[in-house]
């Protein structure tokens, strides 16, 4: 048979089945085609840019008075808070307020360079953290309803920072790499900002806080998910708040910036190696995010952090196609070991846990053969990952007819 479910960009290792995801009749997609479009951007461009952002921060100057912060700065410790930290406070000399949602998942590095932040560019810092038995809960019931146990943690992000904008009357928010940059949904003249929009349909999966209350079996309440309230409009109007990626002013380079913060600030990288992929300076905010929950969009769509990491690594000439699919072949498909640290935490079965996870797969990548689970591979043949978890009926829409 030479019918194949999953396929792949010409120049970068995405599959076509990536979420918002465009090709064109080369089999070339909208990732990479916007990366190119970034990459082609003289230096004249970025200059442009540069003054544009300043103008924009004189702006913030003549309407502040000095009695509340400059801006806001969600932060997660990572390199990219530090980057974007290091620009406001060291270039620009403004005061920003660094605010911080703790979903109890740090690696150690992660908390050393969260809580030098405060010090090493002298600035305020809020850090919140929902009760842990309320991010147990959460855990396994957005596992259970969306195939997401992270969903708390990408709520609190995008939810926390707006509420203290609000309290605090601030009206600029600072984030950092463009929205969905990672699909080409943006070209450099879009000038995109950080909307409600966004929040709800893509980081919180479509869900909302009121959607976790009343489930038997995680009972929560509604002052369980204070942080997890999205102000009114007329809050944010009165407030006039606005989210900038400088993403849009300054030319993103992750490799150097990291570099840079290193050298600065003593940031620090993960010691120990990931599972899932040969990055070690990304997610150390979240355990999770380059283990089991990319697991499971491995699990859902067939691909993973391997596949993330080196496409754009071949998009900005760090790495060859050649070279990023073997980093496609060495860790998309691998069982991290926080699988087991997470089943621990939240006191789930590891029987449980798959017989779930099965029940999220995109059968436009899997079916089943002999009681396994096969999906096309980019280097060209088919493998069997895993065995199935689903009762015979379930199993039914992934059975090559």
């Amino acid at each position: 048979m030479n019918y194949r479910r999953m396929q792949y960009c010409a120049r970068c290792t995405y599959p076509f089945v990536a979420v918002n995801l465009a090709v064109d009749d080369d089999g070339i997609c909208s990732a990479c085609h916007t990366a190119e479009a970034f990459e082609e951007l003289s230096p004249d461009f970025w200059a442009q840019r540069k003054a544009l952002f300043e103008r924009k921060i004189e702006e913030l100057r003549r309407n502040k008075d000095g009695s509340d912060y400059d801006c806001i700065i969600p932060v997660s410790g990572g390199k990219d808070s530090y980057w974007q930290t290091h620009i406001m406070v060291k270039e620009y000399g403004l005061k920003p307020l660094l605010v911080t949602y703790h979903g109890n998942n740090y690696l150690p590095e992660g908390n050393y360079n969260r809580d030098r932040m405060r010090e090493v560019f002298d600035c305020d810092h809020l850090v919140m953290g929902p009760s842990v038995e309320a991010l147990k809960k959460l855990n396994r019931l957005c596992f259970r309803k969306m195939g997401d146990m992270n969903w708390h943690g990408h709520c609190g992000i995008f939810t926390f920072p707006i509420q203290m904008a609000v309290r605090f009357n601030v009206p600029m928010m600072i984030w950092g790499e463009i929205a969905w940059d990672i699909s080409g949904m943006f070209d450099p003249n879009d000038f995109v900002e950080f909307s409600a929009r966004v929040r709800h349909e893509h980081g919180l999966r479509g869900f909302e806080w009121y959607d976790m209350l009343n489930d038997p079996q995680e009972p929560l309440k509604e002052n369980d998910l204070m942080w997890a309230k999205y102000p009114s409009d007329e809050a944010i109007v009165k407030t006039g708040v606005r989210g900038l990626y400088i993403g849009n002013f300054f030319k993103w380079d992750p490799y150097k910036h990291t570099q840079l913060m290193k050298d600065l600030y003593g940031w620090k990288e993960s010691e120990r190696p990931f599972d899932r992929t040969y990055r070690r300076a990304s997610n150390l905010d979240d355990r999770y995010e380059n283990g089991i929950h990319d697991l499971l969009k491995f699990v859902k769509f067939g691909y993973g952090r391997g596949s993330d990491h080196s496409s754009k690594d071949v998009r900005t000439g760090y790495m060859t196609r050649e070279e990023a699919v073997e980093m496609v072949r060495k860790y998309d498909h691998v069982v991290s070991d926080d699988l087991y640290y997470w089943l621990d935490y939240v006191n789930m079965t590891e029987e449980e846990f798959w017989r779930t996870a099965d029940k999220f797969r995109d059968p436009r990548v899997w079916w089943i053969e002999n009681g396994k689970w096969y999906k096309d591979n980019i280097w060209g043949d088919s493998s069997a990952y895993g065995e199935v978890h689903l009762s015979q009926a379930e199993q039914e829409r992934f059975l090559r007819k």
